[in-house]
């Protein structure tokens, strides 16, 4: 329900705990607190972008944290390769 009124918003909790976890290892002891660090500032600089992008208009911030997401969730799934959808 979050995600319905957020909208793409909520794409930041599915982005920052796997690139979190691509850099400080699998441990979720190290994954949860940086992610949590990571999240908001992550957010704030997507709200920052939306409202500086374009003159005299306000992109939506999930426009831009789509942009992040669709590419990284893409990646991902070139990363995992063909045996990890398989299941």
């Amino acid at each position: 329900m979050l995600v319905a009124a957020a909208g793409g918003v909520g794409c930041v909790g599915l982005i920052v705990p796997h690139a979190v976890r691509f850099v400080t290892g699998v441990s979720h002891r190290r994954v949860v607190p940086i992610a949590f660090l990571v999240g908001g500032p992550f957010l704030v600089l997507a709200d920052l972008a939306a409202r500086t992008v374009l003159p005299y208009q306000e992109l939506p911030v999930g426009v831009l944290t789509a942009l992040c997401g669709v590419p990284f969730f893409l990646w991902l799934l070139r990363r995992a390769g063909p045996s990890a959808s398989s299941a």
